[in-house]
């Protein structure tokens, strides 16, 4: 609830069955994900991954360290026999984004993305009891989606930090260079790397959506994350994509509301 609000409301409109494990899923996901904003070396990071990573290997052997979120995976992995691989896959993926660069390239920052987001999406349609291959098609590109547009969002707080993690082939193109950002600038250029950037994100729900029909029901309650999304992307147009806009850092009221109609009508 306090760390990924957004991914709260949407376990929340998860069946009775599904939600408590979606919980576990979400809280286990912050931990990798948090890990990069809250160490000074690098080898504190590392040690903190490989406790992950020895916690799912504890978890697969039936032997959970004594750890909150550790236990309810475990009762996670137990009820609806999740994948090991995407845990390791999510582990492996932040490790590696420790070290403090940019993406060289959009494909860069989608495979990162692939490799968390969509890794998240995977096992959530698991426990919904999904396995179908149009399901997980839909959940790539929708995971790719999040991840290109979570770059976007965090980008103002990074920059505070005096750190870009923006593409580097597309600030080029345009001729932007991460000092620009940095000092927060306003040109026409910075927002036009910022159009690109979250155009691709756009291209990447249509093409999630553009299979729906093949999609079974039964999945969709995983995919509600996509009303954050099209709502940040709807925001950031209004104010012409100036990513330092104060509107796009305030958290959406109505947001719930959103999720609801969605749920509602029973699209994603």
């Amino acid at each position: 609830r306090k760390r990924d609000y957004e991914g709260f409301l949407c376990s929340l409109l998860l069946p009775a069955e599904s939600r408590t494990s979606a919980f576990a899923l979400r809280a286990f996901n912050m931990y990798p994900f948090q890990i990069k904003d809250s160490i000074t070396q690098k080898t504190t990071g590392l040690m903190r991954m490989q406790f992950w990573r020895d916690a799912v290997e504890g978890i697969y052997g039936d032997n959970p360290p004594h750890q909150p979120v550790a236990t309810e995976l475990w009762k996670a992995v137990k009820r609806h026999n999740l994948t090991k691989m995407w845990f390791m896959k999510i582990i492996d993926e932040r490790e590696k984004n420790l070290d403090d660069r940019a993406y060289r390239n959009i494909q860069e920052l989608e495979t990162y993305a692939e490799n968390t987001q969509s890794a998240l999406l995977y096992l959530t349609l698991e426990t919904l009891g999904v396995r179908d291959i149009h399901a997980d098609h839909a959940a790539s590109h929708i995971g790719k989606a999040q991840g290109i547009i979570t770059c976007l969002r965090a980008t103002p707080y990074h920059c505070t930090r005096r750190k870009v993690f923006l593409p580097m082939d597309i600030c080029m193109l345009h001729g932007v260079s991460q000092e620009d950002f940095i000092r927060g600038k306003q040109e026409k250029n910075m927002r036009d790397v910022i159009y690109d950037i979250a155009s691709q994100a756009h291209i990447h729900l249509e093409h999630a959506r553009s299979f729906s029909k093949k999609v079974p029901v039964k999945a969709y309650p995983a995919f509600f994350c996509t009303v954050a999304l099209d709502d940040y992307l709807y925001n950031m147009r209004k104010v012409d994509f100036n990513i330092f806009h104060p509107s796009l850092q305030k958290k959406s009221t109505l947001l719930p509301l959103y999720l609801y109609i969605r749920s509602w009508k029973k699209t994603y």
